[in-house]
């Protein structure tokens, strides 16, 4: 499904299920959204679904955990169509945890159970960018792949650390602090705080929510220093921007250092991604690079003897 539902949703879960990430368009973009049941309606904060005769005057959509749940049976039996709410979402998850301590405990892999925290980190720094190319392209597959190979870093990581002789701590602790940290930075979702209704809204609340929570001093604490430069002075640019300082106070030297980090500052301050966006430009010209060295042996030239102006005559017309 790749656009919003044009009727009626009905959510029919119960209240143990997960609400299906295929289910996450079609609500947002649904022309209305019913709870199935008293308790479903209190839980997502809308109305009780009126009877099957009112819904069917648009197309309905029923989200359940089954075709067999209380309700569903004459929704679908006049047309409407399912999309099923497992009970235990995770399953996946915990395989791949005990597939890993696996790996890694006596009789396992010999790769794997020496491997330390240092020894992985490039592997973690290889796999997001993988991840990041797969989602630039589009391509479906290689996310899948990608985000599994993400997800083992974690994984590996998580299981090394439970080998620690004075500080350790496992999977199930990571995925806790996580839950801890989702629920306290949304207090408007998960306590009774005011509503959120804008993303910009949320971003300006997890700030100030993290600055609280992390007792920090200055408006750079936390921004991560080993990220590259230019996403860094981008990171730098929107922090300093949230807080007032000026674009003159930027470093403004000569040097093609100070220069560049400008650029990437104000770009990130009036809301573009720097690092993003240079890379796209220089993709771009690798595909160039690749172009000119194609046309130049089709013409028989070796693209090692071109000089300037032969790039400048097989270079792609843009």
């Amino acid at each position: 499904m790749t656009g919003g539902f044009p009727g009626s949703v009905v959510v029919l879960t119960g209240p143990d299920a997960a609400l299906p990430a295929a289910a996450l368009t079609a609500l947002r973009g649904a022309s209305v959204v019913y709870a199935g049941s008293d308790l479903d309606a209190v839980a997502l904060g809308v109305e009780r679904a009126p009877e099957v005769a009112k819904l069917l005057a648009e197309p309905v959509l029923l989200i359940a955990s089954s075709a067999t749940e209380p309700g569903a049976a004459a929704l679908l039996a006049s047309g409407a169509r399912l999309i099923e709410a497992p009970r235990q979402a995770g399953a996946g998850l915990a395989e791949a945890a005990r597939v890993m301590d696996r790996l890694r405990s006596p009789g396992g892999c010999p790769w794997d159970a020496v491997q330390t925290h240092d020894s992985l980190r490039q592997y973690l720094v290889e796999e997001t960018y993988e991840l990041l190319d797969a989602i630039e392209q589009g391509d479906r597959a290689a996310m899948r792949e990608e985000l599994g190979d993400v997800l083992l870093q974690v994984l590996f990581h998580a299981r090394v650390a439970a080998e620690h002789a004075e500080d350790p701590f496992d999977i199930d602790v990571v995925a806790g602090e996580l839950v801890a940290k989702l629920v306290g930075r949304h207090p408007h979702v998960f306590a009774d705080a005011a509503k959120v209704h804008t993303a910009e809204h949320q971003q300006v609340k997890w700030e100030e929510l993290k600055q609280a929570e992390k007792g920090r001093k200055s408006i750079v604490d936390g921004v991560a220093l080993g990220q590259p430069a230019i996403a860094l002075a981008g990171k730098l640019g929107q922090r300093t921007g949230r807080a007032g300082i000026p674009f003159d106070l930027f470093p403004a030297g000569p040097s093609h250092a100070e220069q560049l980090f400008r650029i990437a500052a104000g770009a990130r301050r009036g809301g573009i991604d720097p690092e993003g966006e240079l890379r796209a430009v220089a993709k771009r010209f690798a595909a160039d690079v690749r172009a000119a060295e194609h046309a130049a042996r089709a013409a028989g030239i070796e693209p090692s003897t071109l000089e300037a102006d032969g790039w400048r005559g097989y270079w792609p017309a843009r």
